[in-house]
């Protein structure tokens, strides 16, 4: 079994984080040693989400880290909780997606949308990890453009109906209940989107497994198909409104990736530097030669500036003043900077790097699916573009 991580303190981060900051990092970086690590590979291997650490992870308080402690959560500042983000996908993105969509994506939407009783009713159970959500906004057709979703919810006096498809569902196939969007008016009604808390056992809904994957090969993700699932007034989101909805949403996990990918970086680097020192070639640790402390002093710096820019942008969270286009930045910096330094760290283990005993070559699988998720690398440059310039390049 590789050492236990050691971390990364160049420019002493850790000092600009409170005592209760670094006691959750440091309790889930142990976690993550302990648990995850040993089997993590094998898990990645046979493409099995390794489910049996979810009730170790409800105890910890890992799901819906931020929401308020009124609801079963841990009331965690967005630091404190891109801290956890950073420790879960330093073991795995999979692993640290699979926690993120039950916070972000589907308690905080019920969290900021819902009404009390909705609220009561599943935030604590989700918290617990008694009952595991999924969330549908993707679609086959519509990814980077979700203002053109066909999903559609009709009211009648059943309630609302739901028909569509909806694909790249995390935890579909295993969630208890589900967040779809749906338009609720014409076609080209984006201002009509809602969202609806489905629960999967709902006749008419769906979920089949996405075959065939290379990345996120720990993760579950599925299809997922409504045809005439009725729900009541008491399932829909109420104050959840057109894609500004699903912004906000977005937006509210934005420490997810920014900081997650960090922690990808992190465990590459640390693999880096271990290697570089007990690797002998030519009569002398790789570590030794040039070209090798190029490399690693390129992977510290990166990661240092990735650290900041992320303790910078959840400080700006918990005041309330991060904008969308800081959190594009982060994401686009970050994911590239972790997706560069996997395939570097790859390359310093020589053909060692492409065994699963190692990380770099699963972390970089992962990170090719996470430079394109949740607002894909191209899509935040033009965000940026848009900002700078003031000139929208999307149409």
């Amino acid at each position: 079994m590789a050492p236990k991580f050691q971390g990364v303190d160049f420019y002493d981060v850790d000092a600009l984080l409170s005592e209760e900051e670094r006691a959750v990092r440091d309790t889930v970086r142990g976690w993550v040693d302990d648990n995850l690590m040993p089997v993590i590979a094998e898990h990645y291997l046979e493409g099995r989400f390794p489910k049996h650490l979810v009730p170790q992870m409800a105890e910890l308080g890992l799901f819906g880290a931020n929401l308020p402690e009124e609801y079963g959560c841990a009331g965690l500042n967005h630091v404190a909780y891109g801290l956890i983000m950073q420790e879960l996908e330093r073991g795995d993105s999979g692993v640290r997606s699979f926690a993120s969509v039950q916070g972000a994506l589907v308690m905080y939407p019920i969290f900021a949308f819902g009404s009390e009783e909705q609220k009561r009713h599943w935030l604590p159970k989700m918290a617990a990890g008694e009952v595991i959500g999924c969330f549908g906004l993707t679609e086959p057709d519509y990814g980077s453009n979700p203002a053109g979703m066909i999903t559609v919810a009709k009211e009648t006096k059943s309630g609302w109906i739901l028909n569509g498809a909806k694909m790249w569902i995390t935890n579909g196939s295993t969630a208890h209940a589900a967040i779809i969007w749906a338009k609720t008016g014409q076609p080209d009604d984006v201002e009509s989107i809602r969202g609806f808390i489905v629960p999967t056992d709902t006749q008419g809904f769906s979920a089949k497994d996405q075959k065939g994957k290379l990345s996120l090969r720990a993760q579950r993700h599925e299809r997922a198909g409504l045809t005439g699932c009725v729900r009541g007034e008491g399932r829909r989101v109420a104050e959840g409104r057109g894609l500004e909805g699903t912004a906000h949403v977005s937006h509210a996990g934005a420490l997810r990736h920014r900081v997650g990918a960090v922690g990808a970086a992190l465990a590459c680097y640390d693999e880096a530097v271990s290697y570089a020192r007990a690797r002998v070639m030519f009569g002398k640790p790789i570590g030794g030669f040039q070209l090798q402390q190029a490399r690693l002093a390129e992977m510290l710096t990166e990661i240092t500036k990735a650290q900041l820019l992320c303790l910078q942008l959840g400080r700006l969270k918990d005041q309330g003043k991060v904008t969308p286009q800081q959190v594009s930045l982060a994401k686009r910096n970050n994911v590239s900077m972790a997706t560069e330094i996997a395939r570097e760290t790859r390359r310093l283990l020589g053909a060692n790097g492409i065994l699963a005993e190692y990380q770099a070559m699963r972390h970089l699988a992962n990170l090719e699916s996470v430079y394109t998720y949740e607002g894909t690398h191209d899509i935040h440059t033009l965000i940026l573009g848009q900002e700078i310039t003031g000139v929208n390049a999307f149409n």
